[in-house]
C-alpha cells in the first residue's frame, strides 16, 4: 500500500507535465507545402505613416492635436499615452500612439 501511495503523485505529475509539454509543440508544415495565406484584417490595406506627423512632436497635446495627427498618420486607431504608462506590446499596423510628458507636451508620435 506504501508503494502504491508514493507511485501515484509521481505518475499524476508525470502525466501533467507531459501533457502541458505537448501544448507547447505546433505542426509543422510539410515539405513543398506552403500555409494558406491569411485575410487581411480591416485597417491593415492602409497602414499607419508616422513621418508626416513628427511636425506635432514638442507641441501641446490637446484633442485638437489629436485630431490632426489621426488625420496626418491615416491610422484606424488613436492612443494617447500618458507619462509613465504602460502599453501594451502587440503590432498593429493600423494604430498611432501619441506620448506626452507631465507638462502635456507631446514627446513621440509611433505606428504600432
Amino acid at each position: 500500500m506504501t508503494m502504491e501511495r508514493l507511485m501515484f503523485p509521481r505518475l499524476f505529475l508525470t502525466s501533467c507535465a507531459s501533457a502541458a509539454l505537448a501544448g507547447c509543440m505546433t505542426a509543422a508544415t510539410p515539405p513543398g507545402e506552403t500555409p494558406e495565406p491569411v485575410e487581411r484584417l480591416p485597417g491593415e490595406d492602409s497602414p499607419c505613416r508616422s513621418q508626416p506627423a513628427q511636425a506635432f512632436v514638442g507641441k501641446m497635446a490637446t484633442a485638437e492635436l489629436g485630431a490632426q495627427v489621426h488625420a496626418e498618420t491615416g491610422a484606424r486607431i488613436f492612443q494617447w499615452v500618458p507619462p509613465d504608462s504602460a502599453v501594451t506590446m502587440d503590432y498593429r499596423p493600423d494604430r498611432v500612439r501619441v506620448s506626452y510628458d507631465r507638462a502635456m507636451i507631446v514627446t513621440n508620435i509611433r505606428c504600432g
